[in-house]
């Protein structure tokens, strides 16, 4: 087995800590036949301190092991799931920290329960082969958890973007070119910027830049448009200004090699985010629009387009602010890809604030509602472009009410084809759970339409369904193992 120096400390810790329990010894009796602190045999458990030599050699002698026993990295089969665990060195790549546990706990608990915890960790690890889970999936994953932990608002980041707009006396407006933002990146960061490379390569096309650090040269795709040139360079001067390191060094997540290149990338689009959209400036115009008696598509582009924001910046920013300045803190981001004539829809990104939100990203091959805004907005979109009438984003909102709960959410989508990805059209959606604290600040909640929506179509009991593109199953299914239930409780009499 192949495992760290660290986990090496926790597997070590580990077996003392199991061996100890076996011979039912206490600290203080290891401690008195060891001649080890109970304090040091106290980290050695947790895997935090590795005894020298001799230590070693007194701790297998009072646990009636032998030394090569006590440090060999094999394990007995019940404790097998727990070495395949360390081996992955995934407890090194968890980002703990963040969610206020160490590593040191995880080992604490397979201590107190070897068998079971081991067989946990054996059912986690089928799960990941069976849907192919990968490393990158998990960062992300624990990436959009840190987000909804801080409700996706970073006061830090915020100031940061307002100190950089100070220092560069960049108000907002006309300030914000792309030949000022290109002038930070080429003179004070020492840039150099080439707009023909990527095209070289076809694999590469779709990128939107590419950094090669040596050089400290940015390949910028020439096929983006002003808007998202403009983001794209104000997130290379937030790697730069925030000095984020670890970083990655393509626009597309190609490989995630740590927690924190994930986290730094999300850092840097922040930081543009705030500089591009200041948050008192975007804090009216959302106050402002929301004050409308009636919903206003229109209105609700014109914003978008007074800060030359993309669809996904302009929602994902508002995702930053509603929480900490309008008290909305139950809102989800969506955003789905959908090849154009295809009944497929992809869900790309997700965030969740307060709690799980429908709907939500599963890994089974089944069939989204399509009587969800951010999916019938994208088949309106396509109709637009087979009839050659599509010019610009569209917008729509939707009240969506889940089928079965009390659930309610005001939607807001805009849907677009997807540059310079070809073939591809994309929908945005940020949704707020609608109740007393919404009412108070969106003045036209009733004007928007109401839809009674389900998860998928293999879980939905709406029967009247004009959009159903797949029959319930899994619904029956769960019918007939509750209806077995009842029959089998009837029998028993």
């Amino acid at each position: 087995m192949s495992i760290s120096i660290q986990n090496k400390r926790l597997l070590f810790g580990l077996k003392v800590r199991l061996l100890r329990r076996d011979l039912d010894l206490s600290f203080a009796e290891l401690s008195e036949a060891t001649g080890i602190s109970i304090s040091y045999l106290n980290e050695i458990e947790k895997g935090k301190k590795f005894p020298q030599s001799a230590k070693v050699q007194a701790l297998a002698k009072a646990l009636s092991t032998t030394k090569d026993e006590l440090t060999s990295t094999n394990l007995p089969k019940n404790l097998q799931p727990i070495g395949d665990l360390l081996e992955s060195n995934i407890l090194e790549e968890i980002p703990l920290d963040l969610f206020g546990i160490g590593a040191g706990k995880i080992v604490e608990l397979m201590a107190t329960a070897p068998v079971r915890v081991g067989a946990f960790i054996s059912t986690l690890i089928e799960i990941a082969r069976k849907y192919a889970l990968q490393q990158e999936n998990f960062y992300v994953a624990a990436l959009r958890s840190y987000q909804e932990l801080h409700n996706n608002y970073f006061e830090d980041l915020e100031a940061a973007a307002a100190v950089f707009a100070n220092q560069h006396r960049l108000a907002f407006g006309d300030s914000f070119s792309l030949e000022h933002l290109y002038s930070i990146l080429l003179h004070e960061y020492g840039y150099k910027i080439d707009e023909e490379g990527l095209g070289q390569y076809a694999s590469l096309r779709s990128f939107r830049s590419v950094f090669v650090p040596e050089e400290k040269k940015l390949f910028v795709n020439k096929e983006l448009t002003d808007m998202q040139r403009v983001f794209l360079l104000a997130k290379e001067i937030g790697f730069n200004y925030l000095n984020l390191e670890p970083r990655l060094y393509t626009s597309s997540f190609v490989k995630i090699e740590t927690f924190e290149h994930a986290l730094n990338n999300f850092k840097a689009a922040y930081f543009a985010g705030a500089l591009l959209m200041p948050k008192e400036n975007l804090k009216r115009d959302l106050e402002a629009f929301f004050a409308l008696k009636k919903w206003d598509g229109q209105a609700f582009l014109d914003i978008m387009n007074h800060y030359n924001a993309s669809p996904e910046m302009f929602l994902h920013r508002m995702s930053n602010l509603m929480s900490q300045h309008f008290g909305l803190d139950e809102l989800f981001f969506l955003r789905f890809n959908n090849q154009p004539g295809t009944n497929r829809y992809l869900l790309t990104k997700e965030l969740h604030l307060s709690r799980q939100h429908q709907p939500y990203g599963n890994a089974t091959d089944e069939h989204y509602c399509r009587r969800w805004i951010t999916l019938w907005l994208l088949e309106k979109l396509y109709d637009m472009q087979q009839k050659g009438n599509y010019t610009k984003p569209i917008a729509d909102a939707q009240r969506s009410r889940y089928v079965g709960t009390d659930d309610e959410y005001l939607c807001f989508t805009i849907a677009r084809p997807a540059h310079p990805t070809p073939d591809t059209n994309v929908s945005v959606t940020v949704g707020f759970s609608i109740n007393d604290e919404l009412r108070k600040k969106i003045a036209f909640v009733d004007d928007v339409p109401v839809r009674e929506v389900s998860q998928t179509c293999q879980r939905c009991p709406i029967t009247d369904c004009n959009e159903r593109a797949a029959p319930p199953h899994i619904l029956q299914q769960e019918a007939l193992k509750q209806q077995i239930g009842k029959d089998l409780l009837a029998l028993n009499g």
